[in-house]
């Protein structure tokens, strides 16, 4: 069920970024795969788009600076994946709209509370499609609109403004059905899987995210606060580690130093620095089995992991990803050595590696390894960092 997984990984924020861009009808997202409520759905799509065609509404006409804030806002009070941090700036070039940027992300996650207890984040772990029979993504909708966090006048495929989705959604029978079918069925009250921003304050719920910056990242990273461990974090909520580098030009070294009891092996403490995986260096790939390794090793939760790469949306443990300017492209963390310092810090949003700013400006770092000729030198050339989404940019423009 739930149309994907159940759980806000990557595939369901997906499904709820696309809602709140406008670009499905009202509360499709995280629907239950296969069901009649699933099938009605792909019905009234289908007829939806006839009726977009005869108004002459395109897709640029929908995906809006509104459409964008929307969506920014709705993916900080779900508590969704860091993979649409990156696929956001992405559909945004191709639309032709200004890219959110990290400050962008930093504003509006101080600003929209998280709103939806749903696994990995807690603190019940609610699947999706109980957020779904909840009331998704309009129910939280109706909280945003409350507190005034919402771009109403922003055109839907329903033809309609998002104002007059969540308008017929408040008073909707369907509304009133689903919800009621989730106390009958699970014994759960939806007031306690979406929640309104006093409840949520109440119940400890925080930001899933963080965005560093420092002087390894100027251009900012990305973490799951909520996800590190909670025996690192302090009594004031605080996460603060500090250690000596480990620096790996691949995942496959990097587990491989995990799973040695040599000279070579990971120890407590240690930060590891993986290299070379941003959207520059290979594509970007999605870093998993050194976060899984890390998760059920007992000394894991003792380790920092930093890349310019990307995590699994439903990674865990101090994993800081994204990291820009990305190795390839110049950045710090490409200057990086073993045995060099770093201090993490959620607090201060800042990584910072201990090297004098003299020292770190004479080092070398990396340089490209893609051959310069046919279509990967193109695209050498022309792909941009994670923090634009990894878009193909011409280098004129």
């Amino acid at each position: 069920p739930g149309g994907g997984c159940q759980f806000l990984g990557t595939a369901a924020t997906s499904q709820v970024v696309a809602e709140a861009l406008g670009l499905t009808l009202p509360h499709s997202a995280l629907a239950p795969s296969g069901a009649d409520i699933w099938r009605d759905m792909a019905r009234r799509s289908g007829a939806a788009v006839v009726t977009l065609e005869k108004r002459g509404i395109v897709t640029r006409d929908i995906l809006t600076e509104a459409a964008f804030a929307n969506a920014l806002a709705v993916h900080a009070a779900f508590g969704g994946s860091t993979n649409l941090i990156m696929h956001l700036p992405a559909i945004a070039h191709q639309a032709g709209i200004r890219r959110p940027d990290v400050e962008d992300w930093r504003r509006v996650n101080a600003l929209v509370p998280r709103l939806v207890d749903a696994l990995p984040n807690g603190p019940r772990h609610f699947a999706t499609v109980q957020v779904f029979l909840a009331g998704g993504v309009p129910e939280v909708m109706l909280h945003l609109r409350e507190a005034g966090l919402l771009q109403l006048d922003a055109l839907t495929v329903s033809g309609q403004t998002l104002g007059d989705n969540l308008d017929w959604w408040e008073k909707s029978e369907r509304r009133q059905r689903l919800r009621a079918k989730l106390t009958q069925l699970d014994g759960i009250d939806p007031d306690d899987v979406i929640m309104s921003p006093a409840a949520a304050a109440s119940r400890g719920l925080t930001s899933t995210v963080t965005f560093p910056g420092g002087n390894l990242t100027p251009d900012g990273s990305v973490i799951k606060s909520t996800a590190i461990d909670p025996e690192k974090v302090d009594a004031n909520g605080i996460y603060l580690h500090e250690g000596p580098a480990r620096v790996f030009a691949s995942e496959p070294d990097a587990i491989a130093a995990v799973k040695s009891t040599g000279p070579d092996r990971i120890r407590e403490g240690d930060v590891m620095v993986l290299i070379g995986l941003g959207p520059i260096g290979c594509g970007m790939p999605e870093t998993a089995q050194l976060t899984i390794a890390l998760k059920h090793l007992p000394w894991g939760k003792h380790v920092a992991l930093l890349t310019d790469g990307r995590f699994s949306g439903v990674s865990t443990g101090a994993c800081v990803g994204h990291l820009s300017p990305e190795a390839w492209a110049g950045g710090p963390i490409g200057k990086v050595r073993d045995g060099d310092i770093i201090r993490i810090s959620v607090a201060n949003r800042s990584i910072d590696l201990d090297v004098p700013a003299a020292e770190l400006a004479a080092r070398e770092g990396v340089g490209y390894r893609i051959p310069a000729s046919g279509y990967l030198d193109t695209f050498r050339h022309d792909v941009r960092d994670m923090s634009t989404g990894g878009a193909l940019v011409p280098a004129k423009e």
